[in-house]
């Protein structure tokens, strides 16, 4: 296991009571639980999405809501969710994870309910936190679906937390601390090193050459402000600050693991590259996007290309759209041979590993015992003051971390 690079050294006195509407196992403010702890439910919290062509507009509201932007705007976003109905799969693909980790838990004999609420759509994660409180289940752990470090990815569900329990009036009855992020858990990444091999052999059968095949990891891009912040400060992860790294770091990994299996793809580049940009031009966001590399690989003697969606957990509409349409064209455009990576979905060994974090928390498990690929991990289980800050929003109460 790749030593840890992040401090865990204990919290001081100072920081009790500094993690709001924590269990009594996180109140400390240490970095990793070091108190086994009881939780009553999992809440397993998503991004929502819509599910009919009257929902897209309510929606697209929903996500941009506070930032003043008109309908016309909105509706050039709409096109994406309107050329599938208006359907985005994220609802069914959450409804299948919240099924798959039922039935996981419950083979182990852990005996904790799953519960399922949304940010921006239907079902809503205040009224999975009532419905939960209702039931007599005031103890939960959070599960977030994303599995890196940045506001949109992490923070912003810390607050979601905090809002669902101020809003329901369950603040000081329900607690709730979250699972760890899991960009580097086994789980996790085997699925992508499955899918990658897949394809490299794929295009390995059909005579390419290793040096004639660029694998390209994509995510979804985010604003240069927000990247620079992502993760603690301290880390100096660079421009890109944790966001970045992690998937940097997990690229890595999978690369080397199958350039062991197979020397000569020494030979196939690799790279982490951005989509779905969606902020005004004046605004950097993390470079560079997707379509723009396709289109530049012939000249460098590419002939096939291999996209990752390493920063997504299941096919969603950043996926259907964005990498299925758009780089897929663009690679057709280019005269390129393309595949594209399953995500993690519902794989084996993904809901096993999420699982194992659920165990892993409740049971207070020692660093050193902590599944991690790369030397970024374990992530914290309580969040660092201040990680991962929206510079346009400052900061809002948030749980599962310390203040700010």
């Amino acid at each position: 296991m790749p030593e840890s690079r992040h401090p865990t050294a204990a919290i001081s006195s100072d920081a009790v009571d500094d993690v709001p509407f924590a269990s009594p196992a996180s109140q400390s403010g240490a970095p990793h639980a070091i108190q086994p702890q009881h939780y009553d439910a999992i809440m397993l919290a998503g991004f929502g999405g819509p599910e009919g062509q009257e929902d897209v507009l309510p929606f697209l509201r929903n996500v941009t809501a506070g930032r003043g932007i008109p309908d016309e705007r909105l509706e050039e976003v709409a096109t994406h969710y309107r050329h599938f109905g208006g359907v985005s799969p994220i609802n069914e693909h959450n409804a299948q994870l919240r099924k798959a980790l039922q039935k996981e838990l419950t083979s182990r004999g852990i005996e904790l309910p799953v519960y399922w609420g949304n940010r921006n759509w239907s079902p809503y994660l205040e009224d999975a936190v009532q419905q939960a409180a209702d039931a007599g289940h005031v103890r939960l752990l959070g599960l977030a679906t994303s599995a890196y470090s940045s506001y949109s990815s992490c923070r912003q569900y810390r607050e979601d937390f905090a809002r669902a329990l101020v809003d329901t009036g369950l603040a000081g009855t329900v607690t709730i601390d979250k699972v760890r992020q899991y960009f580097d858990h086994p789980g996790f990444v085997t699925p992508f090193i499955e899918g990658v091999d897949t394809a490299l052999r794929s295009f390995e059968a059909q005579g390419l050459a290793p040096s004639e095949i660029r694998v390209l990891f994509a995510t979804h891009s985010i604003p240069m402000t927000d990247a620079s912040r992502s993760g603690p400060a301290d880390l100096e992860l660079g421009e890109g600050g944790a966001y970045a790294a992690q998937h940097m770091a997990v690229g890595g990994v999978i690369m080397d693991h199958l350039r062991s299996e197979l020397p000569a793809r020494a030979d196939t580049a690799w790279e982490l590259v951005y989509q779905s940009r969606s902020g005004p031009a004046s605004q950097p966001w993390l470079e560079p996007d997707v379509c723009d590399r396709i289109a530049q690989l012939p000249h460098e003697g590419v002939k096939a290309v291999v996209i990752v969606p390493l920063g997504f957990l299941s096919d969603h509409m950043e996926v259907l759209w964005d990498l299925d349409e758009e780089a897929m064209e663009a690679a057709a455009e280019a005269g390129l041979l393309a595949a594209r990576t399953p995500t993690p979905g519902v794989h084996p060994e993904f809901v096993s590993g999420l699982v194992d974090l659920i165990s892993e928390r409740i049971e207070a498990r020692a660093v050193s015992e902590r599944e991690h690929v790369t030397p970024l991990g374990p992530w914290y289980d309580v969040c660092r003051p201040g990680c991962c800050e929206n510079v346009r929003r400052g900061f809002s109460p948030a749980a599962a971390g310390l203040q700010p």
